[in-house]
């Protein structure tokens, strides 16, 4: 007996690192975006995780973005389209697009976000076989990848050549041909390309001399009239999606003709080292960086208990887990927003049936 209940217990370690796991990415998604007021006064955020509202326009062709605190308290019971993060965009709650709905987070009147961007994603869609996600219709269990350019979300299978296991970000093919200077500095050889030629790089010739510094040492740093655009020895070819390792950014030129390049096709932000996904989860979890108490007072908790308490411990936080899953599934089949008044219902109602069947 003592042997199946140290099974539970070992069981119960898995089920505890998966819980983390989740709710690590949670944090990553959601912490570092505000869940208690409208960012719409803040203008067009940098970054922040956004939802598209089906049930305000439902069979329509207006494309609308909310913020996550207008998710709960504007469109709670509403069915809602989550996509993640976007950036530079303004929630749109409550504006004309809205007619007579209102934001309750923010009773002023909000003008239309001209420069909001709006994808496919804002109606359910993704990837370039335009279907919704999860897909009742796709049973192949399949990764899905965001552009950070087109922010469009792809599935592995569709992005023309073999997902790589070490890389950063990604670059659909459509996004590669409409800026096609980002070929240049894609890592061909790394990635496998078909075309697997090094891309040599030019540099604008400049006086050697004016290169020594102080010591009169040659400089090894680029100066800022250097261009340091690589050259593609091949063209790109094909609409294959292209992989980047971390860091790759910083190998941009940041010359006067290549920053205006990039400022013509609103590309700004690829200089920006607090643009990338990976920089805005690492602040959401910064900020939400309460877990290591948790882990010590539960361990200082669990020291205390015997070999027997543990594992009725073990035993309730099972049955609790299964319970809560079985709660939140209705939430999810119903497309339901969670309240925090849902959660308190739910552990009052758990809490109670406990007590009765407590010799």
């Amino acid at each position: 007996m003592e042997e199946e209940n140290e099974e539970h217990t070992v069981s119960m370690v898995d089920v505890l690192n998966e819980e983390d796991e989740l709710e690590a990415d949670a944090n990553a998604v959601l912490g570092g975006s505000d869940d208690n007021d409208c960012t719409y006064p803040r203008g067009y955020v940098k970054r922040q995780a956004l939802y598209s509202c089906s049930t305000c326009f439902d069979k329509s062709n207006i494309k609308s973005g909310v913020c996550l605190a207008c998710s709960l308290a504007c469109h709670e019971g509403h069915e809602l389209f989550e996509l993640y993060t976007k950036r530079h965009f303004r929630c749109d709650c409550g504006n004309s697009k809205f007619k007579d709905f209102k934001c309750q987070l923010y009773q002023q009147e909000k003008e239309t976000n001209e420069k909001n961007k709006y994808n496919q994603n804002f109606d359910g869609l993704y990837c370039s076989c335009h279907r919704p996600y999860p897909d009742p219709e796709d049973q192949v269990s399949d990764e899905m990848i965001q552009c950070i350019v087109c922010e469009d979300w792809f599935h592995g299978r569709h992005l023309g050549i073999p997902v790589p296991s070490d890389f950063d970000e990604m670059i659909c093919g459509e996004c590669v041909n409409a800026h096609p200077f980002l070929w240049n500095y894609y890592d061909k050889k790394k990635f496998g390309e078909k075309v697997t030629s090094t891309p040599e790089t030019e540099t604008v010739q400049v006086d050697k001399e004016a290169e020594k510094d102080t010591n009169g040492s040659a400089s090894s740093e680029p100066k800022p009239s250097e261009c340091t655009l690589p050259t593609s020895a091949s063209p790109y070819k094909g609409q294959h999606a292209a992989f980047w390792t971390k860091g790759w950014r910083k190998s941009l030129c940041s010359c006067a003709d290549c920053m205006k390049l990039y400022k013509e096709e609103h590309m700004e932000y690829l200089v920006d080292e607090n643009d990338t996904v990976s920089a805005y989860e690492a602040a959401g979890r910064a900020k939400v960086s309460n877990k290591p108490l948790f882990d010590d007072g539960m361990d200082r908790f669990m020291n205390q208990m015997n070999r027997t308490q543990q594992i009725e411990l073990a035993h309730g936080y099972n049955d609790l887990k299964v319970a809560l899953t079985d709660f939140l599934k209705g939430f999810a089949e119903r497309k339901r927003v969670v309240r925090k008044e849902d959660i308190d219902e739910f552990f009052g109602a758990f809490q109670a049936k406990r007590r009765r069947e407590s010799p």
